[in-house]
């Protein structure tokens, strides 16, 4: 009987620390989650604001060609 209290006491006592470090756990995993969102949230709204200025020097980069020799070709005798 003695042996059986002792159980049940001890198993209580895991009980409770489990579910104090699940309950931190938890909340730490939602805080992750949150500041993952924000990040991804804040990155978005970047792209967004300076999308139309990015693909202006992307297209003018590619559509400006200017042909030129290289500097480093010489023509072979």
């Amino acid at each position: 009987m003695e042996v059986e209290q002792y159980r049940r006491e001890r198993e209580v006592e895991f009980q409770s620390k489990q579910q104090a470090a699940m309950g931190s756990q938890g909340n730490l995993s939602a805080e992750v989650e949150q500041a993952t969102r924000r990040q991804v949230q804040g990155m978005q709204s970047s792209q967004q604001k300076h999308r139309e200025r990015v693909l202006a020097q992307l297209l003018g980069m590619v559509c400006d060609v200017r042909p030129q020799v290289h500097p480093n070709y010489r023509i072979a005798a």
